[in-house]
């Protein structure tokens, strides 16, 4: 069970894992190649008191700090590298461009600025460039909107992500983080008690280290052999550096003029690496979920541990031939991250080694969009930002922020400034779409239909499309008269894998699925307009739908049903047909499933789109006879 994460007081005395942390953070001031600090678990509520702790560190002041720049999913380039400043000059009203907040302290005395980023998997195509190229540099150069600047960089960052999501991120912008520590469970007492428990001495290094470059101690041939036999044969050169680099900042604290091996024994254990007394490969300390060896890809179906729960007498013999609803004898288990699961932590400073999350495609490359229409009034609001014209107006925020000098400025009646407007920040609108709408009861344990679906998930993946999953004739579903759907952002959303695998049910409300995936379209191409290019719907059953329409609205269902599921399902399908095909491409994959093996391509020509047999089709044609040879 993990930690309870409360402020401890002054009284009690500071845990381990805390104290490791303000040690890491001092580290990180007295050394600029170790500029990039990355948490792993962090509690939300405790990266505020964590970056006040490092901005006392980098200042040396008890007071207030200046506000960290913040980094997020709508941090955008002309907001990090320059700031425009408004100057009066000869002939009235001048703008100059200035450092922006990234490396405004480049090149100056004083405390660098902190920056923060408070999920590093939803950071911007900009944060993560600014990252890549400011984290561990010793120089850099900015040209950019007028703006020729050329020192080395002085930011520290300070960032914050899940164990569990460390596969996302790139793995050159995870290695740019020097300093990396498994949080979970940490208890954070206040910040004069855990300064309090270091040497004075390191705090006035690393208060001297602001103003001027501290020098740092020499490494030795002994202590680089001993990080070599602590991280391993198979760890990069990156790590090494950093390990190598932290046992230097750690004998610089001490005093010494050489790190040897045991400062760079002192630094893994420092990250959360257990160091062996005699030779031997360094692991992870805690018992982290997935230790053991895995593969770098996925498997195709999907484990425990990937949200897979097994279901009520699926294991007993006898289940399926009865019929009946079996009772659970214990209490549902979570697993994974999945619906009622809890999240599974990796306690070690490389998680993106076990992790089992897929990375972006080019994750370092913005999206190529087109450009019809303001950018400004596509895509979802994910924020707010001054106003620079009166497009896309954020009414509640400019409300908000004209309410608070109201009685300052002592008008009569409400007034708006300039000042106060702010609009709207919008994500990239998606250029691409798919839609899947997977009927689980024409799926047999001799068809595995992931196969199938492959060209369709990796070209979803390699143009980053939006995807929309609607499952039917699920075993899991809580209301079997009715489908289910989810939308994703993209084909790496941990829901997708667990929904090609869903045991097989009883009901196939094929007519209702229908029906939701037209409106899901229909929706997608009038919030996204022109700017969706292109989408898939891409069907998987064999059409035998024995659930009315009426019956899944309704929530009840009247006998016999007859032929009317399978009706109201070519009824539903017209509508897909009278969409734009220019931009919309429709499949239907045919199970092969006997008898009414002409269901799937009726329903193929109701939707407007083309039959793809099944690997079950493919060797009913091979053999002959039946409704192969149609």
């Amino acid at each position: 069970m993990h930690a309870e994460n409360v402020p401890s007081t002054e009284a009690e005395e500071p845990d381990e894992l805390a104290v490791r942390l303000c040690r890491a953070l001092v580290c990180a001031a007295v050394d600029p190649a170790l500029s990039g600090v990355l948490l792993f678990d962090l509690e939300p509520r405790l990266l505020d008191p964590v970056a006040r702790l490092f901005a006392r560190i980098l200042t040396g002041d008890s007071r207030s700090p200046e506000p960290p720049v913040m980094l997020s999913a709508a941090s955008r380039d002309e907001d990090l590298w320059t700031r425009p400043v408004l100057q009066r000059g000869d002939n009235g009203l001048l703008f100059r461009v200035e450092p922006g907040p990234l490396i405004e302290t480049d090149g100056r005395s004083g405390p660098p600025s902190l920056v923060v980023v408070p999920d590093l998997t939803r950071l911007s195509v900009a944060g993560m460039r600014a990252a890549v190229q400011l984290l561990g540099a010793d120089v850099t150069v900015v040209e950019y909107g007028g703006l020729s600047h050329r020192a080395r960089p002085r930011a520290r960052w300070l960032a914050a992500c899940r164990s569990a999501d460390a596969g996302r991120p790139t793995g050159h912008l995870l290695d740019r983080f020097a300093l990396r520590l498994p949080t979970c469970g940490l208890r954070l007492p206040t910040a004069d008690h855990l300064l309090g428990m270091l040497p004075p001495s390191w705090l006035d290094i690393a208060r001297d280290a602001q103003e001027a470059l501290v020098p740092t101690a020499a490494v030795s041939d002994e202590a680089l052999d001993r990080v070599h036999e602590l991280l391993g044969p198979e760890s990069n050169m990156r790590r090494e550096l950093s390990l190598a680099r932290l046992g230097r900042a750690l004998a610089t604290l001490d005093g010494e003029v050489t790190a040897t091996s045991e400062h760079c024994a002192a630094a893994a254990r420092l990250m959360g690496l257990a160091v062996a007394e005699g030779a031997g490969r360094a692991e992870p300390t805690g018992d982290a979920s997935g230790s053991a060896s895995r593969s770098p890809h996925p498997s195709n179906r999907p484990s425990e541990g990937m949200g897979a729960r097994r279901q009520p007498g699926q294991d007993i013999p006898g289940a399926a031939e009865t019929g009946q609803p079996l009772l659970e004898t214990e209490p549902a288990e979570g697993v994974g991250a999945g619906r009622g699961g809890v999240q599974t932590v990796l306690a070690t400073p490389y998680p993106e080694d076990e992790a089992e999350a897929l990375r972006d495609f080019a994750p370092l490359r913005s999206p190529w969009q087109r450009t019809a229409g303001s950018a400004s009034l596509r895509g979802v609001v994910i924020g707010t930002r001054r106003a620079t014209d009166l497009s896309d107006i954020a009414h509640v925020r400019t409300v908000r922020e004209a309410a608070v000098y109201q009685r300052i400025r002592r008008t009569e009646r409400f007034t708006v400034s300039p000042v106060d407007l702010h609009s709207h920040v919008r994500a990239s609108s998606p250029e691409h779409m798919l839609v899947l709408l997977l009927d689980h009861t024409c799926r047999g344990g001799d068809w595995d239909w992931q196969d199938t679906l492959t060209p369709f998930l990796e070209w979803a993946y390699t143009r980053r499309a939006a995807v929309h999953i609607i499952e039917v004739g699920s075993a899991e579903t809580g209301n079997e008269l009715r489908a289910e759907s989810f939308a994703a952002r993209s084909v790496l959303d941990p829901r997708i894998l667990p929904a090609l695998y869903r045991p097989v049910g009883r009901a196939s409300p094929l007519a209702d699925g229908v029906e939701q995936a037209v409106q899901a379209l229909r929706r997608s191409f009038r919030q996204h307009g022109n700017s969706l290019t292109e989408a898939w719907l891409v069907v998987v059953t064999d059409g035998r739908g024995n659930v009315p329409l009426r019956a899944s609205r309704t929530g009840r269902l009247r006998s016999p049903v007859g032929t009317e599921g399978v009706e109201d399902t070519l009824k539903a399908a017209a509508g897909v047909s009278a969409m734009d095909r220019t931009r919309l491409r429709v499949a239907v994959i045919d199970a092969g499933r006997e008898p009414y093996g002409s269901l799937p391509f009726s329903l193929a020509e109701a939707l407007g789109g083309v039959v793809l047999e099944g690997p079950s089709a493919r060797v009913r044609t091979r053999g002959g006879g039946g409704a192969g040879e149609r």
